[in-house]
């Protein structure tokens, strides 16, 4: 090949290379990075208010359970029974004499109508000199025996009422009832078993209610974080859940130490403030109480 057929591609390749040098020898520009979270938390998944752990009322043996574990129940459902029978016999005696009193009650006030009416009359009659003065006064003084024992009669009677109340609700002590709707987590009665109110809980439940995060906010990320600031939740074990968006409800007044940090010489070490943190759609169900859970702050 003649060397004069060699000349134009070495100089096209010379200024490639002279055009990348001059390329690289240009200063990089550097561009500023916005952080994309001003704030992180490790946080658990809770409800307002916490579970529920039901005691029962009163003390007695348990006749029966109506709810297990798992079972989803309604405001006022009956979860346990005590033997009844105690409680109705002592309602029984108590109608007994309630009605009794009333009965005594009601035959004085006829007692004391007529009572009345004769010493009326009496008066008149000796006001007009048609009748007895003395007479007169002995009339009034039994309307006025007969108005007093009608008093004690009624009260009697009242005090009847109350015991019936009373009976009534001692009654209903020995039956457990729903306070809301929710969901059976734990239940540690079986049937024949003897409880009572200092025994302790005998159905965890968890109610209905819209799912939050408690975070804990390091000290030096309490200055950054307000109320109404948007958030990320992502699951902490690595699970692959998808973000879920939230925003701040509250920041606590408190400083305590961190209860979710694993190392124990950072735990021991660092302060944190409670953060509540409600999502912006209802959360599924399939967030469970206490799962953990890592929170970033979104800073606008």
């Amino acid at each position: 090949m003649n060397p004069r057929d060699l000349r134009l591609p070495l100089a096209l390749l010379a200024a490639a290379l002279l055009a990348g040098c001059s390329h690289d020898d240009a200063p990089a520009t550097t561009q500023a990075t916005t952080p994309a979270y001003v704030a992180v938390a490790r946080g658990r998944i809770d409800i307002e208010g916490g579970l529920l752990k039901l005691t029962m009322p009163s003390e007695g043996v348990v006749d029966s359970v109506g709810a297990h574990e798992g079972d989803h129940v309604q405001k006022g459902q009956l979860l346990a029974q005590l033997n009844l029978e105690p409680a109705k016999l002592a309602l029984n005696s108590a109608l007994a004499e309630q009605q009794q009193a009333t009965a005594q009650a009601d035959a004085l006030e006829g007692r004391v109508k007529s009572a009345s009416l004769r010493a009326s009359r009496l008066q008149q009659a000796a006001k007009a000199g048609a009748g007895d003065i003395q007479s007169a006064d002995d009339a009034q003084e039994s309307a006025r025996q007969a108005q007093t024992e009608l008093d004690n009669a009624r009260a009697n009677a009242a005090l009847a009422a109350q015991k019936v109340a009373g009976a009534r609700y001692q009654l209903e002590l020995r039956s457990l009832h729903s306070p809301v709707d929710g969901q059976i987590v734990q239940r540690m009665v079986q049937p024949g078993a003897s409880v009572s109110p200092a025994a302790g809980p005998i159905f965890v439940l968890l109610p209905d209610s819209p799912r939050i995060v408690r975070a804990e906010l390091n000290e030096s990320f309490v200055g950054v974080v307000h109320d109404g600031m948007a958030a990320e939740v992502d699951d902490d074990s690595g699970s692959g859940m998808a973000p879920l968006k939230a925003h701040v409800l509250r920041i606590g007044e408190v400083f305590g130490a961190s209860t979710l940090e694993d190392d124990p010489q950072v735990r021991a070490n660092s302060r944190t403030v409670e953060c509540v943190l409600s999502f912006d759609q209802p959360a599924s169900k399939t967030l469970r109480i206490g799962q953990r859970v890592f929170v970033k702050f979104d800073p606008k």
